[in-house]
């Protein structure tokens, strides 16, 4: 562990013009010492010569791994697994950092040793080139903890946060999901009783609009999402989030709807085991009335009659 240093994780898939700009956005932070870890996951086009060239370039700073493809968050595992600094930082290669985020961030850390993340204003940039004038998500509240709140949604985006490397070591490795692998990472997180340090300038900048090609997450499937959410859920326990509080209800909402998707799509085990959570939660009587008449025609016919229904109000 080198003292001071900030690990930056860039895990990469057929984006070698932007990793450029991602990578240039950390070298040009105000702040040193820095590093640069980019996990090319398993590119078919030249990023892979592209990372290995910018490694060459800022030999001592940037290290490129290549990895067969295996989604972004196994692919920022190997990057965590690599990481020397006192401080983590995950980008997306699509996104980019602003110069002063690690001079702010780390100055929030050390101010207030009890934090255990730092955070601040996120930008967006859509895919015409305008900028947003208002902070991303929820990035311009001050939010003294990352629970419950995150629970309800992830209120902000990947390089958002500057995480202390003790705090990722805690909570362990990032999985193999290759959907909510980021919403789910964060939970675990918060289930350490997180609390934050807020930044209120700019930080970073979240391109949209753009073709979601992170380490092809196009193929994520509802097992994905369905085991990420009995993980959250999981966390929250691990936090003592009461039962009643309006974040956990929210919370068993959204189990009961990926239950429905996941019984119309024939993957029965995954729906019961969401149901189940969510009357565990303290279900709405909707959700008693599903429960029921799931027990009659089945998961599948239970889901495939709830999203015919869902059709039918939308189209009123």
């Amino acid at each position: 562990m080198n003292a001071g240093l900030v690990s930056t994780i860039i895990p990469v898939y057929n984006r070698a013009a932007m990793l450029r700009e991602a990578v240039g956005s950390v070298i040009a932070q105000t702040y040193r010492p820095i590093e640069v870890i980019v996990v090319d996951d398993g590119s078919t086009d030249n990023t892979s010569a592209v990372a290995g060239a910018l490694a060459a370039e800022h030999a001592g700073i940037v290290r490129s791994v290549h990895i067969p493809n295996g989604g972004p968050g196994r692919a920022r595992e190997v990057g965590r697994a690599l990481a020397r600094g006192d401080f983590i930082e995950y980008l997306d290669s699509d996104d980019v950092l602003l110069p002063r985020k690690f001079e702010l961030q780390v100055a929030a850390l050390r101010e207030h040793p009890d934090c255990g993340a730092a955070y601040g204003w996120t930008r967006e940039r859509r895919a015409d080139g305008s900028v947003a004038s208002e902070p991303r998500k929820r990035t311009g509240e001050r939010i003294e903890t990352m629970f419950p709140s995150m629970l309800t949604s992830r209120w902000w985006d990947t390089p958002t946060p500057l995480y202390r490397s003790t705090l990722v070591d805690r909570a362990g490795p990032w999985l193999d999901l290759r959907a909510e692998e980021d919403w789910e990472y964060d939970c675990r997180l918060a289930s350490q009783g997180v609390r934050l340090a807020y930044v209120p300038e700019w930080v970073c900048e979240i391109r949209v609009g753009l073709e979601d090609r992170l380490s092809g997450r196009g193929d994520a499937t509802l097992r994905d999402r369905a085991r990420a959410h009995l993980l959250m859920l999981e966390h929250a326990v691990t936090a003592r989030l009461s039962r009643s509080s309006p974040e956990m209800q929210l919370f068993g909402r959204d189990l009961f709807h990926l239950a429905r998707q996941c019984g119309a799509a024939g993957f029965r085990e995954e729906s019961r085991q969401l149901l189940a959570a969510a009357v565990k939660i303290g279900a709405a009587r909707d959700v008693r009335a599903y429960n029921f008449v799931a027990r009659i025609i089945g998961l599948r016919g239970a889901g495939t009659v709830a999203e015919a229904i869902d059709r039918f109000r939308t189209r009123e």
